[in-house]
């Protein structure tokens, strides 16, 4: 245990979101999702995962030190829904609430469909794999920048 890091994040999942530089995306999935073999493609090369979490939870962890670019308006994403696209499940409802508290203001996440969703997490950084099991919990979070202090 480390005093101000939240006890959710392993040391797997804490040194890789310290190894990503500004603009590096990773991604977070639910138990569906085809992580292990998309994770090969990326640049750690192997899954990480946060198995005893739900996507909200995961998100809310990483948050706690990940910072979000606030540069581009593709800082975040979720997976659409096959056929509807506008619609946003619960588990998503739940993710934008961890990134509105963690910006302090709303700020919705991009929807990508389902196959450039697949592409975009092959060309991330790193895939964390959560114990989620609703459909649809799948993420992309883009690392911003921290200020130099004043």
């Amino acid at each position: 245990m480390l005093k101000g890091i939240d006890n959710r994040l392993n040391a797997e999942v804490l040194g890789c979101l310290r190894a990503m530089g500004h603009g590096d995306v990773v991604i977070v999935c639910d138990t569906n999702f085809p992580a292990d073999s998309v994770a090969k493609a990326t640049v750690t090369g192997k899954l990480l995962r946060m198995e005893n979490l739900t996507a909200a939870e995961a998100v809310q962890a990483v948050l706690s030190v990940l910072p979000l670019d606030t540069f581009v308006p593709d800082f975040a994403g979720r997976m659409e829904v096959v056929g509807a696209p506008y619609d946003v499940p619960p588990v998503q409802a739940e993710v934008q609430v961890e990134i509105d508290a963690a910006e302090g203001h709303p700020r919705p996440m991009i929807s990508v469909a389902r196959f450039a969703f697949y592409d975009l997490a092959r060309a991330s950084y790193a895939v964390i794999q959560t114990g989620e099991r609703r459909f649809y919990g799948c993420f992309m979070l883009r690392k911003g920048v921290i200020a130099p202090e004043a």
